[in-house]
Formats: structure tokens, C-alpha cells, sequence
């Protein structure tokens, strides 16, 4: 990372830190990356502030992950890069593994649409106000998340045909 894209993250957590103290839980680096978690209440506040006050116009992905804990198990990540200081900045909201619920962020960048559809897809995390939400790659009566850790290797026999697991020998 130059020195210019460390001095505009700097500047972005500071402003995240100055507007959003209450809700910023935690911020770090980790392979030369900046993170940033945050309350999921603030989820769209905080989108809204860094779309529009930080320049980061364009959400390159949104990725899910199931952390197998007792409190907030899922993580959603949002892979934001702010393409005038060319910097990146992975934002990150936990829920709850009872009722995992965030706001979509399809009202900020319409490109969420699909990334959040895979994350409810795969990992089960719904999205309040979401233009579309359904399934993208299984079954609406699908009742599992292949994603989530409990998941079975092989699936779940008898919910979708599953391929022979038997080598065939020549």
C-alpha cells in the first residue's frame, strides 16, 4: 500500500471515528488490508457516509461467512474500494445465528443485489428491503445453507439428487 492510499484509509477511519464512535467496534490491518466492523444497525448509515463522503463508489464484492460461534456466527463483508484515492476498505457487520438479519445495501450500490442473494443463498443471512430476494443458485423449497458449517459434505440425502460417490473402475 503507497503511502497516499494509507494516508486516505487514515483519513477515512478517522472520519468513521469522528461520525460513527458508538457504532465502529473495532478497526485493524491484516495483509496490508484496513477493516472495519461495526454495529449491524449501522449498517447503512455508515454505507450511505462512505459512498458519499469517502468516495468509495464501488462495492467490488460482498462475501459471507459462517464463524461457527455461539453469539453473531455470521459475518457479511463488504470488499469497498474507493476508485479516486485507490483504496480499499473491507467493512464488516456480525448477526445473529437465530435471526441472521442486515438491511440491504441494494439502495446504495445496485450491484449488491446478486452478492447479497448468494449470501442468503448459501449461509441463510436475509436482507430487510431487498428488491429481489430469492435464491440464486438452489431451489426456493431448498430448506438448507450449504454454506454454514454443520452443513454435510455429501448434502442432505434425498433433498436434491446426489452424484455417485462410488469411483466407477475401468
Amino acid at each position: 500500500m503507497s503511502l497516499e492510499q494509507s494516508e486516505s484509509l487514515k483519513k477515512t477511519i478517522d472520519a468513521l471515528e469522528e461520525n460513527f464512535s458508538d457504532h465502529l467496534l473495532e478497526v485493524y490491518q491484516s495483509s496490508g488490508d484496513t477493516f472495519a466492523r461495526i454495529k449491524s444497525e449501522a449498517l447503512l448509515d455508515v454505507c450511505k457516509f462512505l459512498k458519499e463522503k469517502r468516495h468509495f463508489v464501488y462495492l467490488a464484492d460482498i462475501i459471507g461467512t459462517d464463524r461457527y460461534t455461539s453469539n453473531d456466527r455470521f459475518e457479511v463483508i463488504y470488499n469497498l474500494l474507493n476508485l479516486k484515492e485507490k483504496s480499499r476498505l473491507f467493512l464488516k457487520v456480525w448477526c445473529d445465528e437465530q435471526e441472521p438479519v442486515l438491511e440491504s445495501v441494494t439502495s446504495i450500490w445496485p450491484r449488491a443485489n446478486w452478492n447479497e442473494r448468494e449470501v442468503y443463498d448459501m449461509f441463510g443471512v436475509r436482507f430487510n428491503n431487498h428488491p429481489d430476494h430469492r435464491r440464486i443458485f438452489l431451489p426456493e423449497d431448498f430448506q438448507y445453507f450449504p454454506l454454514r458449517k454443520e452443513f454435510p459434505l455429501l448434502g442432505i440425502p434425498g433433498s436434491i439428487e446426489l452424484p455417485n460417490t462410488t469411483p466407477d473402475i475401468d
